[in-house]
């Protein structure tokens, strides 16, 4: 039989009953000290509740749309706390939130929010979005102490891109574009969708595309003389949710009908919402990665 310790008991119970240590948190705007595990979180970024989600933390706050039709379940239950753009400090204050977390179209509200509770800005962009999404992933696991199921998320979020980036290899170039009703935009290496390419090694058709947040605006003319063997679409409409022109129709013309990529088909639809508005979010992730795996695994 053990022995009572009443030192050791006591020791114990102090340890329980001591506030949790602040946590540095690495940010988009540099390092920012957490206090203890946040209970009650507002979330303005949908790449954040995107991996929040996944991890099976809760948020007390969100905005008013979530755009991702997967994130919709998240409302139940919480609170509306304004827009992706605007937050409601009103219902923001009335929530009294112990950490609010910003990022993309969110981060430049960062220091509004600040004034009510504290603020990360956790954006993920560019080049390196897989692995500024490992880190965030990694970040959120240690902040609310779900750290194994993190690496288990990491581990398989890695199994993915190494899928795609076998399914890619060898399979040619390819040409990132963004359609907004009529008006086209291309993406290349060192862009917000360069990810893409650097994650994935998939050589870019044009090497240099001007790096702008919305692309570099092209022709018709400019996909035909690109002439990649894929051509891998963003349709902007669809991902927010607008009635402007889609891109199959946008893009079927005889200018596109001439490259290699839609001769052979290889004309892949990414699914806008994980793309464009919860870029870097594991789940949307892994669903961009699961259609790019599919739609390359399929050519011959």
């Amino acid at each position: 039989m053990k022995q009572f310790h009443p030192l050791a008991a006591f020791a114990a119970l102090a340890l329980s009953i001591l506030p949790a240590s602040a946590m540095d948190v690495a940010t988009a705007q540099g390092t920012v000290a957490v206090d203890g595990v946040p209970k009650t979180i507002a979330v303005y970024d949908m790449a954040a509740l995107d991996t929040l989600d996944r991890l099976g933390i809760r948020p007390a706050g969100v905005p008013d749309k979530l755009y991702v039709p997967e994130l919709e379940p998240i409302k139940a239950g919480a609170t509306v706390v304004g827009t992706l753009f605007e937050p409601d400090l009103e219902a923001l204050s009335a929530l009294g939130p112990d950490l609010v977390i910003v990022g993309g179209r969110s981060a430049a509200k960062a220091d509004v929010t600040a004034k009510v509770a504290p603020t990360i800005d956790m954006t993920i962009d560019g080049d390196d979005l897989f692995g500024q999404a490992k880190l965030r992933l990694e970040t959120y696991g240690d902040l609310f102490g779900e750290v194994e199921e993190a690496k288990a998320i990491a581990g398989e979020l890695d199994a993915k891109l190494a899928a795609a980036k076998a399914a890619v290899a060898g399979k040619g170039t390819a040409l990132i574009v963004m359609t907004n009703g009529p008006k086209v935009s291309s993406y290349g290496p060192g862009s917000r969708f360069g990810w893409v390419h650097a994650a994935l090694g998939l050589p870019p058709a044009i090497a240099e595309i001007e790096t702008a947040t919305h692309g570099e605006a092209v022709s018709f003319e400019f996909i035909r003389e690109a002439n990649p063997d894929w051509l891998l679409v963003l349709d902007r409409a669809a991902a927010i949710g607008s009635s402007e022109q889609a891109a199959k129709v946008t893009l079927d013309n005889e200018l596109v009908a001439a490259t290699t990529a839609w001769k052979k088909g290889q004309v892949v639809y990414l699914p806008a919402p994980d793309f464009y508005i919860a870029a870097g979010g594991v789940q949307s992730l892994e669903r961009v990665l699961a259609t790019i795996t599919e739609a390359f695994s399929a050519a011959k």
